[in-house]
């Protein structure tokens, strides 16, 4: 059984990374689908590839406080690297897969970066623009072979020549160079994705990551338990916070294996072929999920959709506190029928699926918990950890609440409802920004930006963010979050962003769900074409009747009076959702700001 007291007593990330290498051995670590067959590196080969890198990144010239860039979509020499950058003394800078050839430069000028590892030549176009124009970065490391046409500025490295070597040798040269590491060191710069401005770089030290595994280690330890095959899928992508604590360094902390899904398309296979003990998901992924599901036992037939209705109906009551002992037979029979088929889709050895990154409706959380699946809505910030607080069972699951904070967390409640957050997970600042980090860290406390209130059994409940906080020409607070939500809980309605600040009411922008759009077109004789349908009477009265539908849960200053369609979906490439999926406010009102405003003159 793993001892979940190392990561408070732990000096650095690496020195716990190693200790768990070493009690695991040969046991297989990180895993990868390569040619049609999951392969796995073990522990020990891990640790040699980590130490060699690391002396070769010193060989290169990096010195401590060095900052490296990381570019790679998620695999295993991820986690690598960056435990090799950490091990040579050096801070990891990672940057989303997604980003242009202007994000990359703007993170390479803020972070200074004296070298970048990229995983191919697809990923390697964007940055390598960046960094000739930058002239910082003087090493290209390249995890897979690069064909390069200019390396005017910098020297380039190959990956396999890189990892070679004594792993023994190398191994002594980490250990005394992590005998100086302290967890007040940066770890890493996570540049926050941001839903409006420049990205900011969080200076994430040791202690931070390490205070987080450990209060999320307690959790599962407590609530689940930990075995010896614990395994983590990682999805999310490992440049955000939260999968590189809550997909990375938290299974390393308890000793788990990590498989790396091939993407989304594959997500749902993958699933049921590893078989996760625990996953991080974002919110909007569950509820892809969830529509699929009803879809398909909506499918099966009306014993099927008998069946689920009853466990739907069966979680409702428990969410409420009002579970019925006339229910137990029910409940019984779904264990034995509709419930195992559930748990089979996703692997059938789940302990907890964690939401975060955005709120989860809690009507999605009640359906998971209703088919059998323990979800837990989880609540942070990359200043943060990023974990602050997560649902357990131990605690009473309530789906509305974020669950009590972690282990060495103080949370307090401004005067204002600013959620305000203190202990070794708080960031030192934002880096070489010190204008930002007075705003955000004040008298020892990290001001969140988020507004809630703590429930009479100590559990955080997210109201919105404060900035984006929605008040009517009547003074009147709305949060759009909690609007947005419940409107794409709708089979109709795929995205949907909400305005109304100095305004009478509230208006929507909405875009359609496609699967929904083409059953309709089926349906009604008409040929698909979204832009097409959004001009249909009959098409645009589908639509309303689903926001209807939804207005008649909304208090009155919360009703959408009118809507307006988007031209296409928000995208991460088209920069208007972030790559954790959050909607960029600011993007969608500059290009439909105008269309929203008409929506007031009609």
């Amino acid at each position: 059984m793993v001892d979940i007291s190392d990561p408070p007593q732990s000096r650095n990330l690496v020195e716990l990374f190693l200790k768990r290498a070493d009690a695991r051995g040969q046991a297989p670590f990180l895993w990868a689908k390569q040619e049609g067959k999951w392969q796995a590196l073990s522990w020990a080969e891990v640790t040699r590839q980590v130490c060699c890198l690391a002396e070769s990144l010193r060989e290169m010239g990096l010195k401590q406080g060095d900052r490296v860039m990381l570019v790679s979509e998620n695999r295993p020499e991820w986690c690598i690297a960056d435990f090799a950058i950490m091990a040579a003394g050096c801070i990891t800078v990672p940057a989303y897969v997604t980003n242009t050839e202007r994000d990359h430069l703007h993170i390479q000028e803020d972070s200074g970066a004296s070298a970048v590892i990229v995983a191919n030549e697809k990923l390697a176009k964007p940055l390598l623009g960046a960094v000739i124009r930058s002239g910082i970065a003087k090493h290209v490391i390249g995890i897979e072979p690069l064909r390069l046409t200019q390396t005017e500025g910098y020297e380039y490295h190959a990956w396999a020549d890189l990892i070679a070597g004594d792993g023994a040798k190398a191994r002594q040269a980490v250990d005394a160079r992590m005998a100086g590491i302290e967890r007040k060191d940066t770890a890493c710069l996570i540049y926050t994705s941001g839903t409006g401005g420049a990205p900011r770089g969080v200076m994430q030290h040791h202690g931070s990551i390490l205070m987080n595994v450990y209060g999320a280690a307690k959790v599962l330890a407590e609530d689940f338990g930990l075995d010896d095959d614990d395994a983590f899928l990682s999805f999310l992508p490992l440049s955000h916070a939260y999968e590189h604590t809550g997909g990375q360094m938290l299974p390393i902390g308890v000793g788990a294996q990590i498989y790396y899904a091939e993407g989304l398309d594959k997500l749902a296979s993958n699933i049921e072929q590893t078989r996760p003990s625990v996953m991080v998901v974002v919110p909007r992924l569950f509820e892809v999920l969830r529509a699929k599901i009803m879809k398909q036992v909506k499918d099966q037939g009306r014993l099927a959709n008998f069946l689920m209705d009853r466990a739907m109906a069966i979680g409702g009551h428990k969410a409420q506190g009002k579970g019925r002992w006339r229910d137990k037979p029910m409940d019984l029979l779904l264990e034995r029928t509709l419930r195992p088929k559930i748990r089979g889709r996703f692997g059938g050895r789940m302990k907890a699926m964690v939401s975060g990154g955005a709120p989860l409706s809690p009507e999605v959380g009640v359906f998971f918990e209703s088919m059998g699946l323990t979800m837990l809505q989880g609540y942070g910030q990359t200043e943060a950890g990023p974990v602050i607080s997560c649902n357990r069972p131990a605690a009473g699951l309530k789906m509305d609440t974020v669950g009590p904070p972690l282990e060495g967390v103080e949370v307090r409640i401004a005067e204002d409802g600013e959620i305000l957050v203190r202990g070794e997970l708080v960031m030192h600042g934002y880096w070489r920004n010190q204008a930002e980090t007075d705003k955000a860290l004040q008298d020892g406390w990290l001001h969140t930006g988020d507004i809630g209130h703590l429930d009479e059994a100590g559990r955080l409940v997210i109201t919105d963010r404060k900035k984006d906080m929605i008040v009517n020409d009547k003074g009147d607070n709305i949060s759009p979050a909690r609007v947005e939500g419940l409107l794409t809980l709708q089979p109709e309605i795929a995205q949907a962003m909400v305005v109304g600040d100095r305004r009478p009411y509230v208006v929507g922008l909405v875009v359609p769900d496609t699967e929904w759009a083409i059953e309709w077109a089926q349906a009604n004789g008409e040929k698909f074409d979204m832009k097409a349908l959004q001009d249909l009477p009959a098409f645009r009265s589908a639509v309303r009747a689903a926001i209807d539908r939804v207005n008649q849960d909304l208090s009155v200053i919360e009703k959408v009076r009118q809507f307006t369609f988007a031209d296409e979906a928000f995208t991460i490439d088209n920069e208007e959702m972030t790559p954790k999926q959050s909607i960029r406010r600011h993007k969608l009102k500059a290009r439909y700001g105008e269309r929203l405003d008409g929506l007031y003159k009609g």
